[in-house]
């Protein structure tokens, strides 16, 4: 990265960057969105401008015209792996399961019907003893005799009047209980939302002061009667008094209306909308260490450069690139105290452009998915509303990012699927992003035309076959050591043939190798490769030549001992020489050379510098050795990122298409690039193309995996197999005959079954634990639907999350 000085080589040893791989840095800034005096430019692209600070519903991403500054301050809370966190609201509580609306309705209307035919009893008089419970507490003179007997005096009848609207309240509020009204309100009413929640009130409030006022309800009588008992009668000689009353019996009645229709919310909100910000956003309060103010600068002291960054940002200078960028490098600069004076000075000198990336690029040429560079992650789609997604992820964004990648990611899928458009080429665009903010080192693998992105997207692109490429693969790996180097490749040329022993074969190579560097300086090209596997007289006598002259007598000793073998039961070298000779064509002269004028791309770049790489292989008429170089890529990828000390840089390698590629040996490399910081994205059109022996072995290597729609039963199985089983709670119905003992209940039974056609039965329920499949081999093959994915997802550090399916529009 250019640092400005804030940052020293990685050792003297480092591997310099090939010439012409990376772009000169331009001689004018990337252009940037100038600050104008209305509303704030963007300054992030399309896709990943914010556009309001409280909480997003799940997967919401920022829509145009917001500023840095806000995207900076929307909140990230930690959630579960593959929760897509940028403004993230959990779901509400999950509800039980209740009654259908038809029931509800239907309860409802019966407890209403009950209610009224109840009242209408007690108030012609048809309920005996009515009034037992009133005399026992009031005096008896107020009462005419017998336990029917009415009033006889005006207190009686005011007592009566107070009780008959006890008595009302307690039937509507029993009839409201037992006919579940609140759930009825809830479901029907509330759940519309405003205004449609605020007008049903409100006509339910001017018909219950209708039904006040008319008297059909017992309210204004013993309002009024308990008023004179407590304050006397004289107190309505006064008209002003009597007003007060209706007064604040209309607004008691308009109370509980207000509240539930929640009017002053509403009229709250009309009134915070009739006032917009200035730019038409939402901007949140800005506390005094806001994110977009940076406050790790300003808590070591460097406050003149964290005014020039909030500057940037505020006005739009800078982009979401541009703050993971200097944010990773002022974290790395805290640990090395002597490089933060110099990065301080960066900062005031260049502001958002300091310490670029070596290419000078601050963003992608375009962007085709949703990302979160702070974050890291990348969209990929929403968790579906199904059964077999737990309740709080269903509806919430899936999104990706490098402390899963770190696990490695296996995706399956038939031809059509959208591995390639959906999942790899995402992932690609935001290991680009996170190596443009020097975080991450990206190896993208495909057939020519892939759609991994285009050429400006990256570092160094190397067109197999291609005469224009600028770059041709390093068939070694760029290791100066013979073994290392036969180690390699010989996991590449015959790593996939189960028959063959790659130890021996890097035997084999070893004993070739090591000789032809010590006579040349450097490893044999492809075509000198092939002659000396294939046991060339001439070209085995120039090298023992070559090798005389020098006075290297050890690697005589080598190449005699591969003079010895050669030949022999189970020797190699045939088979060896087989799989050069796809790389010795005419389509690809001029490639893999390894003298002095050779432009090799060495992957040891990968795990020093933050690069963006593509390779592009030719597919098309030349499969075998493309799966060759594909299977080689993998194995150099697994060994360097192996070996490597340090471990900042997050270095990931991409194959769109690892058919044949997975060996052994790759697979044990898997298994340890978590542990150095690198990952491994694999995509497969079946398991079928790995060696059987290695589908287990695979399946436990990588932490995550996708099962695409449209994959086959077999696959199925070993995806259901590999996420294992869980509890769940099932239900049993069994419906049993009712026979009748009596005659009455028979004839009733024969007639209920003359006139459904069914005969009586009841149900026995039989609930119990079981341990089932998550997914089972027919669901992952025919009840994904297209365009979906299961996913399943772990993180370096052993968190993990239940195979969710998944609709990609990533």
């Amino acid at each position: 990265m250019d640092d400005d000085g804030t940052r020293g080589a990685r050792g003297s040893s480092a591997d310099r960057l090939p010439g012409p791989a990376l772009p000169p840095p331009p001689t004018t800034p990337p252009r940037v969105p100038a600050p104008a005096a209305g509303p704030r430019p963007a300054a992030t692209p399309v896709e990943q401008r914010p556009t309001r600070t409280g909480p997003a519903s799940p997967a919401e991403q920022p829509l145009p015209g917001a500023p840095v500054d806000v995207w900076l301050r929307t909140p990230r809370p930690p959630q579960e792996p593959g929760v897509w966190r940028y403004g993230y609201t959990p779901p509400p509580p999950e509800e039980p399961e209740g009654v259908s609306n038809r029931s509800l309705l239907v309860g409802a209307l019966i407890s209403l019907l009950s209610a009224l035919l109840l009242w209408s009893l007690w108030r012609n008089g048809y309920l005996p003893y009515r009034l037992v419970p009133l005399k026992l507490f009031t005096p008896g003179e107020w009462w005419n005799p017998g336990t029917s007997g009415g009033p006889r005096t005006i207190e009686g009848s005011d007592a009566l009047t107070v009780y008959e609207a006890i008595l009302f309240g307690l039937l509507a509020y029993g009839c409201g209980r037992i006919g579940n009204f609140s759930e009825l309100f809830r479901r029907h009413v509330a759940d519309r939302g405003q205004p449609f929640l605020a007008l049903a009130a409100a006509a339910a409030a001017g018909l219950t002061q209708l039904l006040v006022w008319k008297e059909a309800l017992p309210v204004v009588r013993p309002v009024l009667v308990l008023v004179a008992s407590v304050a006397g009668g004289e107190i309505y000689q006064s008209q002003t008094v009597v007003n007060i009353i209706y007064a604040v019996i209309a607004a008691a009645v308009l109370y509980p209306f207000a509240r539930l229709g929640r009017w002053r919310e509403l009229i709250a909100a009309r009134r915070g909308a009739a006032a917009p910000a200035p730019d038409g956003t939402v901007v949140p309060p800005v506390a005094a260490t806001s994110a977009d103010q940076w406050p790790e600068l300003r808590t070591a002291g460097w406050t003149d450069a964290a005014d020039t960054l909030t500057a940037e940002v505020r006005t739009g200078r800078m982009n979401d690139v541009d703050v993971a960028r200097l944010r990773h490098a002022w974290a790395l600069a805290t640990r090395r105290p002597d490089r933060l004076a110099p990065l301080a000075e960066a900062v005031l000198r260049t502001g958002g452009a300091a310490v670029l990336h070596p290419s000078g690029h601050r963003d992608l040429p375009r962007r085709g998915a949703r990302h979160d560079v702070l974050t890291g992650q990348v969209r990929i789609g929403r968790c579906a509303d199904d059964p077999h997604n737990p309740y709080v992820r269903r509806g919430t964004g899936l999104a990706l990012d490098p402390a899963l990648l770190g696990t490695s990611l296996l995706a399956v899928g038939p031809p059509g699927a959208g591995k390639t458009a959906r999942l790899i080429r995402p992932v690609v665009e935001a290991l680009a992003l996170r190596a443009l903010a020097g975080q991450a080192a990206v190896l993208a693998v495909g057939g020519a035309g892939a759609p991994l992105g285009p050429d400006d997207a990256f570092d160094v692109v190397v067109r197999v076959g291609h005469p224009g490429s600028a770059h041709d693969i390093d068939l070694y790996g760029g290791t100066t050591d013979p073994d290392e180097a036969a180690a390699v490749l010989a996991e590449g040329l015959v790593g996939d043939v189960g028959s063959l022993d790659s130890r021996r074969a890097a035997t084999v190579l070893a004993q070739l190798l090591g000789p032809y560097r010590a006579a040349h300086g450097h490893f044999p090209s492809v075509p000198e490769l092939r002659e000396l596997l294939d046991g060339t007289p001439a070209a085995l006598a120039g090298l023992r030549t070559s090798l005389e002259a020098a006075g290297h007598h050890t690697m005589l000793r080598e190449l005699d001992a591969r003079s010895r073998q050669a030949g022999g039961p189970g020797d190699p070298a045939p088979a060896l020489a087989d799989r050069v000779a796809l790389l010795d064509r005419t389509a690809f002269t001029g490639f893999f050379a390894t003298g002095p004028d050779a432009r090799p791309f060495s992957l040891r770049a990968l795990g020093q510098h933050p690069l963006r790489v593509r390779v592009d292989l030719p597919e098309r008429g030349h499969a075998e050795a493309s799966r060759l170089l594909t299977r080689l890529l993998l194995a150099q990828f697994t060994a360097i990122t192996a070996a490597r000390t340090d471990t900042t840089l997050f270095a990931c390698l991409v194959l769109d298409d690892a058919t044949h590629a997975v060996t052994a040996e790759t697979v044990r490399g898997i298994r340890r690039l978590r542990s150095v910081n690198a990952g491994a994205v694999l995509a497969l059109r079946t398991v079928d193309d790995v060696p059987e022996t290695l589908h287990t072995p695979l399946l436990g290597a990588v932490g995550c995996t996708a099962a695409f729609s449209g994959i086959t039963t077999w696959d199925g199985k070993r995806f259901a197999e590999a996420w294992g089983k869980e509890w769940v709670e099932t239900r049993e119905v069994a419906q049993h005959t009712v026979f009748a003992d009596q005659p009455f209940t028979r004839a009733l039974h024969a007639l209920r079954k003359l006139v459904t056609g069914k005969a009586v039965t009841t149900d026995a329920v039989t609930v119990r634990q079981v341990e089932r499949e998550r997914w089972s081999a027919s669901e992952l093959a025919y009840a994904v639907p297209a365009g979906h994915a299961v996913i399943r997802l772990a993180t370096v550090d052993g968190e993990h999350a239940p195979p969710l399916l998944v609709h990609l529009d990533g």
